[in-house]
């Protein structure tokens, strides 16, 4: 379950439910609407520096997430932001302060107070990780690639290695991303899954396109198809929040412990920005999490 808030009139931020029972912790999922950017729409809440927006008021919209998260201290000075140069992998840092130069990655992890944590996404899943007696936290940004590398399984084994967290210690929310419905990929995706999961039939389906020229004139599109692929006129789905869960639950997490919020951001643009449902021209979301003092 996913807890709509509202710190301003009009900006939003998802909470998962599992995740705000944690006392000490600071955590949410940025939404569209309610920033300073003009791009996008206007009064966008783009959070990532885009060749469309600019760089004060993706500045200002940062500034106004940290003040509705209530990451600020008793000066009501905002929290050092932590993000990453995304490459699409499994690359996961440890931070314990702001690093001099931005780090190169998909994966953050920390026990540091007072220092918030964040994945940015357009489409791809942001994860997020808490261990609730050690009091650490991770932020995982889950696209296709990332996931065919495990980046959120090894996630939680770089949560065991730097905090000796203990799997059934730990929570996990899945964050607002492209469903099922809308996320097409071709069969050298889903072969490459096949490849290294041994549930990846779950993770994907087919649908059949109708196509009366096609039902008509059959002839006319006959091709060499190697035996096994898809025939033409079908589609093919990856269900990427499915596959993070299954992740998780490989990493020894409990079902009950992981929260998977029921958003698809390419179906709701108005709540979300989506790389492939607006052809690239777009913001940029955060997953954050952050440890308090209390």
């Amino acid at each position: 379950m996913a807890t709509p808030h509202r710190s301003t009139e009009k900006l939003r931020l998802l909470r998962a439910d599992a995740l705000s029972r944690v006392g000490w912790l600071i955590h949410g999922f940025s939404t569209r609407g309610g920033g300073a950017s003009d791009a996008y729409g206007g009064h966008a809440l783009n959070l990532g520096y885009t060749k469309h927006d600019t760089h004060a008021a993706v500045d200002e919209n940062r500034a106004l997430l940290l003040r509705s998260l209530g990451a600020v201290n008793g000066e009501g000075k905002p929290w050092p932001l932590v993000r990453l140069r995304q490459v699409h992998s499994d690359i996961i840092h440890r931070v314990d302060h702001p690093p001099e130069q931005l780090l190169t990655g998909d994966g953050l992890v920390t026990d540091t107070p007072h220092l918030l944590i964040a994945v940015q996404t357009a489409d791809c899943l942001p994860v997020l990780l808490v261990d609730r007696k050690r009091r650490a936290v991770g932020a995982f940004h889950a696209g296709w690639r990332g996931t065919l590398a495990r980046i959120v399984e090894k996630g939680v084994g770089a949560m065991r290695l730097h905090f000796g967290s203990e799997p059934g210690d730990l929570r996990a929310a899945i964050g607002p991303g492209i469903a099922a419905c809308c996320y097409a990929v071709g069969e050298e995706v889903r072969d490459r899954f096949h490849a290294q999961f041994a549930y990846a039939g779950d993770l994907f389906r087919e649908v059949s396109e109708s196509d009366p020229v096609r039902e008509k004139y059959p002839l006319l599109f006959m091709t060499a198809r190697a035996p096994g692929h898809s025939e033409a006129g079908r589609t093919i789905y990856l269900d990427l929040r499915e596959a993070s869960r299954r992740q998780l639950l490989a990493a020894g997490l409990r079902p009950a412990d992981i929260t998977a919020l029921d958003f698809c951001t390419a179906c709701h643009t108005d709540l979300f920005f989506s790389h492939r449902a607006e052809k690239g021209v777009t913001g940029r979301q955060m997953g954050v999490v952050g440890i308090s003092d209390f």
